[in-house]
């Protein structure tokens, strides 16, 4: 029960990989604050981890994408606990289609919910955790972020966002002894892909590769006690990230070829 007393915040709580995070978290005995839109999917992932942790656990309504839902969440979250020791930014989505054809409206709904609305929240809790001298803030960026291919340009924009984000929010932090760790996944097999890839042909054609939920979650909760810079999953896609930024025209064959199958 490492976690015992510590209260975790976790955006995008109500499935996947957001859902896993709250249960492991719970597991380690912490009071889980899930938050999303449903209603009904929060109250029954905050009511397991109460059963698994022993200790109080909150479900909050919050768009990610409205600050002005944000800032109720923030309210709430005051009002629930005295401070915020971890917050984990999972919120988010994507969707493939070739850039040419894509409904700009919807990209503009990409960065609300993907990139400003972390701002917002991490913004307004990382305040609480300089002035305690203490927290961890850790934003579930994506491979997407660090090796862009084909049919993923505006989720992959919003990614690389988060992913600069952290990198300079973790040197402005550090002083505080406030810490932030970037996760990188790759695919993971959740309902992410029911819009992402409604066709269902994706996963199937990369399932050597694709992440478990429930594993990822448990090596992200594992490093809320021992914090690191960033977690890159699976091993493949790390390999290839680094090829692209280190031999361009590998890294191009691989984002283009090998790991293009949208």
């Amino acid at each position: 029960m490492k976690l015992k007393h510590k209260v975790v915040v976790v955006t995008g709580g109500s499935t996947g990989l957001g859902e896993a995070i709250c249960y492991e978290a719970a597991k380690q005995g912490a009071i889980v604050i899930v938050c999303a839109r449903r209603k009904e999917q929060i109250e029954k992932v905050s009511q397991k981890c109460q059963q698994l942790s022993g200790q109080p656990s909150f479900a909050f309504l919050v768009d990610v994408s409205v600050p002005e839902s944000i800032e109720d969440l923030v309210v709430k979250i005051n009002q629930a606990v005295d401070n915020v020791d971890i917050l984990v930014n999972n919120a988010g989505f994507g969707v493939f289609e070739e850039f040419l054809s894509f409904d700009l409206e919807q990209a503009r709904q990409m960065f609300e919910v993907n990139f400003f609305g972390m701002l917002y929240l991490t913004q307004a809790l990382a305040i609480g955790m300089v002035e305690k001298k203490q927290g961890h803030i850790i934003n579930i960026a994506s491979m997407a972020g660090k090796m862009a291919t084909p049919k993923s340009t505006v989720y992959s924009a919003t990614k690389f966002a988060v992913l600069g984000f952290s990198n300079a929010l973790r040197l402005e932090l550090k002083p505080h002894h406030v810490q932030v760790t970037t996760v990188n996944p790759g695919p993971i097999k959740t309902t992410f892909f029911d819009q992402a890839d409604p066709s269902g042909e994706y996963l199937d054609k990369i399932d050597w590769f694709v992440l478990d939920p429930q594993k990822l979650a448990k090596l992200i909760v594992n490093n809320m006690i021992r914090p690191k810079r960033e977690i890159n999953r699976p091993y493949a896609m790390s390999f290839a990230a680094r090829c692209y930024d280190l031999f361009p025209t590998i890294g191009d064959y691989l984002a283009g070829g090998i790991f293009n199958k949208k």
